[in-house]
């Protein structure tokens, strides 16, 4: 497995596997890779020839104040998981290297990035999808594999890809979870043992979402209200958003039917998560 920081490495490599017919898989991540990552991984080595992750900390998507700086970072931990899981390639660039100086021309998505994340996160999903159409673009894969625990990204992904008509199939992967539940995140790390605790919080909320929808409840109001009070009972937690939206359009939904996305980021200390489910009627 090689490590890659340029553009034309990416490029002279991908060229010479398509000249032996092999499908190509990408799996876009920041880094500081976990068993979320590495499920990524491992289903994109099953359904292409080769794999490339890409190990980039996006400067765009971070907005002021946020954590850019102290993101967690370590190249060789990631290669290390990367080769064990049967990765061909990683795109390891610089920031120089994927922005020029005078760089001024993003993607954007509307609609889609005003609710959730988007809504306390205003710049967030335009760098996203500035930087994984670049991505597809040095890369031209076959099909790229994205996580289910960022929904919203995955939904903004699949509407970019379709309506900017890559040709690429975009895969979407299930939630990993430590054993106690907590959704697997780079983000863990900031935790200290008392948040971690409080961490569980999140998952506890999923799971009581679930419930009431299992029981019969189809007002998103009063399930999204007790999944608040469940969550505003742990001191250490406070709450940017729990809502239910449209799993496609992630616009606000009255009613559980159809697809719906149930989603909450919260902030445990200083450090944001987020968890969610989808509803399938």
């Amino acid at each position: 497995m090689n490590i890659v920081k340029t553009i034309s490495e990416v490029r002279n490599e991908v060229k010479n596997w398509r000249r032996q017919g092999l499908s190509v898989g990408l799996v876009p991540t920041m880094g500081y890779l976990h068993e979320g990552h590495k499920s990524l991984i491992d289903r994109a080595c099953k359904e292409n020839d080769k794999v490339v992750v890409s190990v980039f900390v996006n400067p765009t998507q971070f907005g002021p104040g946020e954590d850019l700086a102290t993101y967690p970072r370590d190249i060789q931990r990631d290669a290390a998981l990367c080769e064990d899981a049967g990765a061909a390639l990683i795109f390891n660039p610089e920031p120089e290297e994927m922005y020029f100086d005078d760089f001024h021309t993003y993607v954007t998505m509307e609609s889609l990035s005003d609710e959730l994340c988007g809504k306390t996160r205003p710049i967030h999903f335009r760098g996203v999808c500035t930087v994984v159409s670049k991505l597809f673009h040095i890369v031209a894969p076959d099909r790229a594999y994205f996580g289910q625990k960022d929904a919203q990204q995955l939904a903004i992904i699949k509407r970019m890809v379709r309506d900017l008509n890559f040709d690429i199939e975009i895969v979407g992967c299930p939630i990993v979870r430590e054993a106690d539940g907590l959704a697997k995140s780079s983000r863990n790390t900031y935790l200290n043992p008392e948040e971690r605790k409080a961490a569980l919080v999140l998952s506890k909320a999923v799971g009581l979402g679930q419930e009431l929808i299992q029981k019969g409840e189809r007002n998103a109001d009063v399930i999204v209200e007790k999944m608040k009070q469940l969550i505003e009972e742990e001191p250490l937690a406070k709450i940017d958003y729990v809502q239910a939206v449209d799993a496609i359009s992630i616009q606000p939904v009255a009613e559980i039917k159809g697809t719906v996305l149930v989603a909450m980021a919260v902030y445990i200390g200083k450090t944001r998560l987020i968890d969610n489910f989808i509803y399938e009627a």
